[in-house]
């Protein structure tokens, strides 16, 4: 079982002047070459993940009140950021915003603990 490691990337600059990537799937042949790319992008999403996570702890200490932890202006300003960009990467727009709003509640639940945990 051979995992392609080559990349197809592109890369633009957005509104933000920061690099994003674009990447296509490697070739398979084989469901364990599917399985292989499959685990290797989980590995990928689970550290991007986590640098997300860092910084949402990161935020928690930043923000002075914790009325500001949930900011609704926010959370629509990701998901059209996000629906751009599946516009782009030929992502289904809708999937993504489901999967983002529930990633996000999740990521504020956890900043309100880390908020109250750093003023106790």
């Amino acid at each position: 079982m051979a995992v392609n490691n080559r990349r197809h990337f592109s890369f633009f600059v957005n509104d933000e002047s920061s690099a994003v990537m674009t990447t296509k799937a490697n070739p398979c042949e084989t469901m364990s070459d599917v399985r292989a790319n499959v685990d290797r992008v989980d590995r990928l999403l689970v550290a991007l993940m986590a640098e997300r996570l860092n910084y949402i702890e990161q935020a928690a200490r930043i923000k002075p009140t914790r009325d500001a932890v949930r900011d609704e202006d926010r959370i629509e300003d990701v998901i059209a950021k996000v629906r751009a960009q599946c516009r782009i990467d030929g992502f289904d727009e809708d999937m993504a915003e489901r999967m983002w709003r529930a990633m996000m509640e999740d990521f504020i639940a956890h900043e309100f603990v880390k908020w109250d945990d750093l003023r106790k």
